[in-house]
């Protein structure tokens, strides 16, 4: 069975997808820009996408912008940020009705297509420089945008992590970038530091919806011309392997512990043990049936929430947990017999066929929207294989129990990184 048709073309610098599909009445025109993160530019890398959505060259303010937008049938245009590993995606969407449905038959597609490269082409730029005034509007929601994260306790402890897991490596970066460095950025710099990024990075088109791909391929040759460029080249390279396990303990004034735990995998997606380490992260912390759920939320009673996630590109699993401080021994060794009992096999073939089926079922419903189709796509571009969904499926379901515990005895403890109240005197 086929789940997701994509044709794959190259336009010079850029890469088309093409997803035809009548499953959506809308079309998403999806615009990713990749390439490594670097200390450097991470600020202005993150300010970037917010500057560009805010105004062009013909629509000089977020009001006509908007406006220009709503013209459209009530289009919608916003912007994203994420890591893939050591890399930094830059995500421009318009999302617009499909023209199909339309009694006059407006062009949308092309108007869509022509706004999004304008967003990215012809920006709000005067005297080779942003316009001053969108780009100090855009580093205070910048900066308001980087402290909720940082009020925002489950998250800024799971950021907290990485830094010190992976300190001194790319990933360690945040995606927003640095406070610190926000009032730095000048209107000149983020103009070249764009200029920068629109002759070096990766760029993937998403065209998904009721299209035809042979039109979409004839409007984006028409619209879109991006120059040849060479992909900066990632080095996998091993991980190190941390001779004693790093604890770091945090004081805030916060009534409820976070306790973050990170491991190492040395294995990525694309790598043909991944699929044992998707189901190894299930039964481990994913899902409701895994052991960090049962054992430590359900049984011991000991957290009011305990589950781990994969960071696919960077072979990463990463455990959170929210805890009473008094708890903090306790949670720390249930959570590593959890993962002792992985690694010597203590989970039952039942347990390896269900969390199969969950995996299976929560890729068709990311699939369920335009946004999960071009995400779950995305991964293999960026780890540049040419998996396909339907055999990605595969290769989970040939996945035995002997395999999933074979990749457990190659993942080590890195970090245990504690979020505390304050002690009082």
């Amino acid at each position: 069975m086929t789940y997701v048709q994509e044709e794959r073309s190259a336009h010079d610098g850029l890469t088309l997808h093409t997803i035809p599909t009548k499953k959506f009445k809308t079309n998403s025109l999806v615009l990713k820009m990749n390439a490594p993160i670097q200390e450097q530019t991470v600020t202005m890398r993150a300010l970037l996408p917010y500057v560009l959505q805010s105004s062009t060259k013909n629509y000089d303010t977020t009001t006509k912008l908007r406006s220009h937008l709503d013209d459209l049938y009530g289009a919608a245009l916003y912007v994203d940020l994420a890591k893939k590993g050591d890399t930094h995606t830059l995500t421009f969407t318009i999302d617009l009705p499909n023209e199909r449905f339309l009694k006059d038959r407006t062009p949308l597609l092309e108007k869509g297509l022509q706004l999004l490269q304008e967003v990215l082409y012809t920006p709000n730029v005067v005297n080779g420089q942003f316009h001053e005034k969108t780009v100090e509007q855009e580093k205070r929601t910048m900066k308001a945008r980087i402290q909720a994260m940082n009020d925002d306790k489950m998250r800024y402890s799971g950021v907290r992590l990485v830094e010190e897991m992976c300190e001194g490596e790319p990933y360690a970066l945040r995606l927003n970038g640095r406070s610190e460095d926000v009032d730095g950025i000048t209107t000149e710099a983020l103009y070249q530091y764009y200029e920068q990024a629109l002759a070096e990075d990766k760029m993937d088109l998403y065209v998904v919806g009721d299209i035809e791909p042979q039109e979409v391929t004839k409007l984006v040759t028409s619209i879109f011309s991006v120059p040849s460029r060479e992909r900066a080249r990632l080095e996998k390279g091993e991980q190190n392997k941390r001779e004693e396990v790093k604890e770091v303990q945090e004081e805030q004034d916060v009534q409820q512990g976070k306790l973050n735990i990170g491991y190492r995998t040395d294995i990525r997606y694309g790598d043909k043990e991944y699929p044992a380490l998707q189901l190894f992260n299930g039964i481990f912390g994913g899902f409701s049936h895994s052991k960090l759920f049962i054992n430590v939320r359900e049984k011991a009673s000991l957290a009011y929430y305990a589950a781990s996630r994969l960071e696919s590109h960077k072979g990463l699993v990463l455990v959170m947990t929210g805890i009473d401080q008094k708890n903090y021994d306790q949670a720390v060794q249930i959570v590593n017999e959890q993962m002792q009992a992985m690694q010597t096999g203590d989970f039952t073939d039942d347990m390896v066929e269900q969390t199969k089926a969950v995996l299976k079922n929560q890729l068709l419903e990311t699939i369920d929207t335009q946004r999960g189709v071009i995400e779950a796509l995305y991964h293999s571009e960026i780890a540049e294989t040419k998996q396909t969904l339907e055999q990605w499926i595969d290769a989970i379901q040939a996945v035995s129990k002997e395999e999933v515990q074979a990749v457990g005895e190659r993942i080590n403890l890195d970090t245990i990184y504690f979020l505390k109240g304050e002690e009082t005197a």
